[in-house]
């Protein structure tokens, strides 16, 4: 496929890039920095701005599936899925974050104590963003889908061996709740592949 990759200098971008060459799609890499980032067969790297959704849509225009790995608080998701829809591009796949996940019924990560001050703004702002996916109409052309990580989300090892959840938090048999970013990008590459969750949020851990 041809994937337009917004984030491709972040951490979850870069290993989200390097799973989609590694399974020969074609890919599009958006990023206010390109110089940034080292050529590869397979990339083209373009300067745009996600904060800015008016100029994304060109960007956007001829690819089957736009990956967002961007940070939350310096987005609009309501105009990152009009540019997206404008630009005629039937998917969109989020990387998403764990504060929405629900611990129990109607309580979520981020309401615990235990959940860091200084990840709330990025997590309230990732809740705002799925509360605005799940309003599209459902005869809407977009086909969208939020994928969130667990509670620790860090580099690590790629071992092709996980969990998937949908609105719950996934926790290990010690109540650890974690998975590497190798592991999640090929969850979500997966889903870009299969398709599996349409018009939905699920979740990846161990």
């Amino acid at each position: 496929m041809k994937v337009a990759l917004i984030g491709i200098t972040g951490r979850v971008g870069t290993r989200v890039a390097e799973e989609l060459l590694q399974r020969g799609h074609t890919v599009t890499g958006i990023a206010r920095s390109p110089e940034r980032v080292e050529a590869e067969n397979g990339l083209t790297v373009v300067k745009g701005d996600a904060s800015d959704p008016s100029s994304l849509a060109p960007l956007l225009a001829g690819h089957d599936a736009v990956i967002s790995a961007g940070r939350f608080v310096s987005m609009d998701a309501a105009k990152l899925v009009d540019a997206v829809k404008r630009a005629g591009v039937p998917r969109l796949l989020v990387v998403g974050g764990a504060g929405s996940l629900e611990i129990a019924p109607g309580k979520a990560l981020i309401d615990t104590p235990e959940f860091p001050d200084a990840y709330k703004p990025e997590a309230s702002a990732g809740g705002v963003f799925l509360k605005v996916l799940r309003t599209e109409p459902k005869d809407s052309s977009l086909n969208w889908t939020f994928l969130s990580p667990s509670a620790l989300f860090e580099p690590g090892e790629r071992t092709g061996k996980f969990r998937i959840g949908g609105d719950g938090l996934l926790v290990d048999a010690n109540g650890k709740s974690w998975i590497s970013m190798e592991d999640y990008a090929i969850a979500l590459v997966d889903e870009l592949e299969k398709n599996q969750h349409p018009r939905a949020r699920f979740t990846v851990g161990y």
